[in-house]
């Protein structure tokens, strides 16, 4: 029986939390509009999802520089990089890519 007790002990401190609230909470801009607690980002290499919980993915600035001068010119380029494909050891040849096409594109 103490190992019973135990058990119930363990699911009283680790059990989720019941919902008592009258509502669930809401996060609100300047203009106190609702808007989403969590706004998902997508890979900027394989369009996919990047999840909540994916702890490798990152997110790179790389700044613009003036071709005549060479100098930074304050502003950036913001690319994500998923888990997957940091994993597969691609997400240098993925940023040098991005950063290529991109910099076409100007």
């Amino acid at each position: 029986l103490p190992f019973l007790r135990r058990l119930s002990d363990f699911e009283a401190r680790y059990a989720a939390p019941s919902s008592n609230h009258a509502h669930s909470p809401t996060m609100q801009n300047d203009q106190g509009q609702p808007v989403d607690l969590y706004i998902p980002r997508k890979c900027s290499w394989t369009n996919r999802l990047i999840e909540a919980f994916d702890k490798a993915s990152v997110q790179v600035n790389v700044g613009n520089i003036d071709p005549n001068t060479g100098m930074y010119t304050n502003a950036n380029a913001t690319y994500a990089l998923s888990g997957y494909v940091r994993a597969k050891g691609e997400s240098d040849m993925a940023l040098a890519e991005l950063v290529r096409k991109d910099d076409e594109l100007a």
